[in-house]
């Protein structure tokens, strides 16, 4: 599909990200796209998400990661109207494992190294959204008008204890993620040294 013939539903999704020299995005910018598309992004929304930073990144490059394994596949979403059939999206989260893909490659990783370095990235994702899911339900819950009938004080401290278990969860899910870079990064440490003493840059040029 060629640009010129995307719906205009498929434009590039957020402005005010732009990052100069061509740099991928950074945590918040993928924050902000999550929080303006909760439903999760398209591959041509992704691909333009780089594009207009300067980065280099096709739709059929895109395809290919998804079926090495390294991105995850997408779901069928439903468009809104009648008859407008479904589309398929990817998690916000993809845009940030893109750029880590470009990282890797960067310090020179085979495709199977990358693929061993990326393996908890979708299970640590999926903790992050079942978490935000569950959280987000139980606080649903306690503002709803079933439990307006309990107590001030017994919805007031379940309220407490809810933001105290948020806390801790996110707490939890950055000292899991401060364990997964710790893991991965003797794997790119040698990596590294192997491009250095080969005196070229070689690694996963096949992802290309």
């Amino acid at each position: 599909m060629t640009r010129s013939r995307r719906s205009s539903a498929e434009a590039a999704p957020a402005s005010g990200d732009r990052a100069p020299n061509g740099s991928p995005l950074d945590e918040q910018a993928v924050a902000r796209l999550a929080e303006a598309h909760p439903e999760g992004l398209s591959a041509a929304q992704i691909v333009d998400e780089f594009l207009r930073r300067g980065v280099r990144l096709s739709e059929a490059t895109f395809r290919k990661w998804v079926q090495l394994g390294l991105l995850p596949r997408s779901r069928r979403v439903g468009r809104k109207g009648k008859h407008q059939g479904s589309r398929g999206l990817y998690p916000t989260s993809v845009v940030g494992r893109i750029a880590e893909i470009k990282r890797l490659m960067g310090d020179s990783l085979t495709t199977d190294e990358i693929r061993r370095a990326l393996r908890f990235k979708e299970e640590i994702e999926g903790i992050e959204r079942g978490l935000r899911g569950l959280f987000a339900g139980l606080g649903a819950e306690l503002a709803s008008d079933e439990a307006a009938v309990e107590p001030a004080a017994a919805r007031k401290e379940s309220g407490r204890l809810l933001a105290d278990l948020e806390g801790r969860a996110a707490d939890l899910v950055g000292r899991i993620k401060e364990l997964e870079r710790r893991v991965v990064a003797p794997l790119v440490r040698a990596a590294r040294a192997r491009a250095f003493a080969a005196g070229a840059g070689g690694g996963a040029g096949d992802l290309l």
